[in-house]
């Protein structure tokens, strides 16, 4: 905000009207994320527009009484930045908008130029990812940095962030994505449906069940799971089943390494390469637990929250946002445990994890189980993000004088 042109008295939700713009209403992450708050502002009393591309999400945000506002911004075409930004200078004194928050690199651009002489305050969000596509679109991903707040989806993009655009550590306020923990949840299941995953997998009776989900790719680190498995079956444990879901036509060379690795280690039985899964809620209500063996940081954590949603113990690398994903010592106590976080690329830590959470008993594995979900529904939950990011609305708001 420009400090010359600061308000009259501090405000609040109530009455004040937010503007987001987002890329499109599409049904990803940004999509519902803006719903899910546009939604919570009109419950808190604020008037709640977003701007974008249409997307099948526009019919159910103007069902609950928020505002859509069609404007390409998912672009780093000059003429079309300036033209949002000469939009939105008349735009936002004209609609009274107090905050606005923008999804996307060139809509930061706009918004920066438009609002640099009003008082209005700008949020941004930052992508999972700070790669840069082109020179020119990583220019105009710069203005996502320069906001009043500035929230980033993990701390290790926070800290990312903080290194490229020596943003101050106080400007930037970490809230996870959201996954849909009422379609992840233990209570959306029933045992015919669980059952007829097992079936299509072919697992035995009684046998237990490892799940990676996850594109098959060297990155990834599904040669480090078969490594551990070797080992667990070395140990007498033979009563498994690995089942990696995920892509396994992309690269057909390392899916084959996958099973010649099996095989040469005489476990390619015990393996179940199925593709991709169109049913990823029933797959995780069909595992034991969960292993996430990444070499590399992943775009995004959401399998592990996915997982633990479901009630499952995951079992992840130390790479990237995964361990911020899973409650862990010695970050965490052992009582709040979620999962394991061992080395990335160490199939010895990786075996004893998952001996460790196969080995629990029937009261310690429901209530580590019963923890995962809690802290899903905490840390995930399409309500809790949105409430965080409407608490960010609510300090800056609260800076007015």
């Amino acid at each position: 905000m420009n400090p010359s042109a600061s308000r009259a008295a501090p405000r609040t939700l109530a009455g004040a009207t937010i503007l987001q713009i987002v890329p499109a209403l599409r049904h990803d992450a940004t999509g519902h994320t803006a719903v899910d708050i546009a939604l919570a502002l009109l419950q808190s009393g604020a008037r709640a527009i977003v701007a974008g591309e249409g997307g099948p999400l526009v019919g159910e945000l103007r069902a609950f009484g928020g505002e859509f506002l069609a404007m390409k911004n998912d672009t780093v075409n000059p003429v079309k930045l300036r033209r949002n930004a000469r939009f939105l200078e008349d735009y936002v004194p004209a609609e009274r908008i107090d905050i606005v928050h923008v999804h996307s690199a060139g809509a930061a651009w706009s918004a920066i130029a438009a609002t640099e002489r009003l008082p209005v305050w700008l949020v941004t969000s930052f992508p999972d990812r700070l790669a840069a596509d082109s020179w020119l679109r990583n220019i105009y991903r710069g203005s996502l940095a320069r906001g009043d707040r500035v929230i980033a989806p993990s701390a290790f993009v926070s800290q990312a962030m903080i290194e490229r655009y020596k943003i101050p550590p106080d400007r930037i306020t970490v809230i996870p994505r959201s996954v849909d923990t009422a379609v992840f949840s233990p209570a959306a299941m029933d045992v015919e449906r669980i059952g007829a995953m097992r079936r299509a997998w072919g697992i035995p009776p009684n046998a237990r069940v490892v799940l990676s989900p996850g594109r098959l790719a060297p990155w990834n680190g599904q040669l480090t799971l078969v490594d551990a498995a070797r080992l667990m079956v070395g140990g007498g444990d033979r009563n498994l089943v690995f089942v990696l879901a995920g892509d396994d036509r992309s690269d057909p060379r390392y899916t084959n390494a996958i099973r010649r690795r099996a095989h040469m280690h005489g476990i390619d039985t015990l393996f179940r390469l199925i593709g991709h899964c169109p049913d990823m809620p029933a797959a995780l209500a069909a595992a034991d637990i969960v292993v996430l063996p990444a070499l590399k940081p992943p775009l995004i954590g959401r399998a592990a929250a996915e997982a633990q949603a479901m009630g499952r113990p995951v079992i992840t690398n130390a790479v990237g946002v995964l361990p911020e994903n899973v409650l862990a010592p010695p970050r965490m106590p052992e009582e709040l445990r979620t999962g394991w976080v061992v080395r990335p690329g160490n199939a010895g830590e990786l075996a004893r994890a998952m001996t460790a959470a196969l080995a629990l008993d029937t009261a310690a594995y429901q209530a580590l189980g019963a923890r995962a979900r809690q802290f899903a529904e905490f840390m995930f939950s399409p309500r809790s993000v949105a409430q965080a990011i409407r608490g960010v609305y609510t300090s800056l708001l609260a800076r007015d004088a």
